[in-house]
């Protein structure tokens, strides 16, 4: 199923942590979270270059890759609170996007039968229609909410005559019962794109989309707020998916369709540590990091900053102990 390895350059895994064969179950055996990588980007519009997103991903990090990082704030350590393994590269080749996102749908659902969150490391954003269809497939057609950030909505019905895009993913996956339009949530739309049919077709499925502009007036908290209220209504688990260009190309521009006044990278991060702490989160990708594009490996730094906080706040919510933003740092 995977590539044992990662799929292009060296192999080595994210930050240090152990290495897993997801045929050989001995060796995740006790697992909280398994890092995949999904290296295929024959679903963009734009430019190329996302399937060295998991590559870059793995490796943005200036400090040792000694499978461990303390959080600062939370005052604990995803890497060695949880039990995290590193699965390599699925086999995703560019010629037959459809055949690679089943292989991807395959491993998310195996994943999530065994009880662990799949983290996926993409990759465009064309593998959120398999690694979201994998768990609901196990945990129950409906049952999962999604939390969308991102400049573009990805309701297309169509790419370029294509049904299967960076561009289409969120329709399918509503389309094919996976996720509930009325639990599905998108924060950081802006642009020039979809267009009226597009918007329509949302609004009767019952989608709720926070364009950027609406964020800025009612703040990212209140926001927040309202969304995880929807989120946990009638479902049991929630997916984070993160397009990389709901930042701002100035803070990351290394990605394939960068549109400008997006979120910045505090927001981001402070947004992702919220959901992960506050809500039952199931499955997470981080998608569309360009490395070809990048400059001084920000946009790769930045995601991979993206899947520590995640897993920072994961283990914070389990460990039971409370975690106050406004406390003295010296205090906690």
């Amino acid at each position: 199923m995977t590539n044992h390895g990662n799929m292009y350059g060296p192999n080595f895994t994210f930050l240090g942590i152990p290495s897993c064969d997801l045929d050989d179950p001995k060796s995740y055996k006790g697992a909280d979270v398994i890092i995949l990588g999904a290296p295929i980007d024959s679903g963009t519009s734009h430019r190329s270059g996302a399937k060295f997103g998991p590559q870059a991903i793995r490796g943005g990090d200036y400090l040792p890759h000694d499978g461990s990082r303390p959080h600062l704030a939370l005052r604990s350590d995803g890497l060695k609170d949880l039990k995290v393994f590193d699965a390599g590269d699925l086999m995703m080749p560019g010629s037959d996007l459809t055949g690679s996102l089943a292989i991807l749908a395959a491993a998310t659902e195996k994943i999530s039968r065994a009880g662990i969150i799949p983290v996926v490391l993409g990759g465009d954003h064309s593998i959120a229609s398999a690694d979201v269809a994998g768990i609901a497939t196990h945990r129950g057609l409906g049952k999962i909410s999604m939390i969308h950030f991102d400049a573009h909505a990805d309701t297309g019905e169509v790419q370029f005559g294509a049904l299967v895009g960076h561009g289409t993913p969120m329709r399918n996956l509503i389309n094919n019962g996976f996720v509930r339009g009325d639990r599905f949530l998108q924060l950081g739309l802006r642009g020039y794109w979809p267009e009226d049919a597009t918007l329509n077709w949302m609004r009767d499925q019952g989608m709720r989309s926070y364009e950027m502009t609406e964020i800025a007036h009612r703040g990212l908290n209140t926001v927040l707020d309202e969304s995880f209220a929807t989120l946990v209504d009638g479902c049991d688990g929630v997916f984070l998916s993160v397009d990389i260009d709901v930042v701002d190309p100035g803070m990351a521009p290394g990605t394939g369709t960068p549109e400008p006044g997006g979120m910045t990278s505090r927001e981001l991060l402070e947004a992702v540590r919220r959901i992960c702490l506050e809500l039952p989160v199931v499955g997470i990708d981080v998608v569309e990091v360009c490395p070809p594009f990048d400059n001084a490996e920000i946009t790769a730094i930045l995601a991979n900053r993206v899947v520590l906080e995640a897993l920072s706040a994961i283990a914070k919510r389990r460990s039971g102990n409370p975690y106050s933003p406004t406390q003295n740092l010296l205090d906690r």
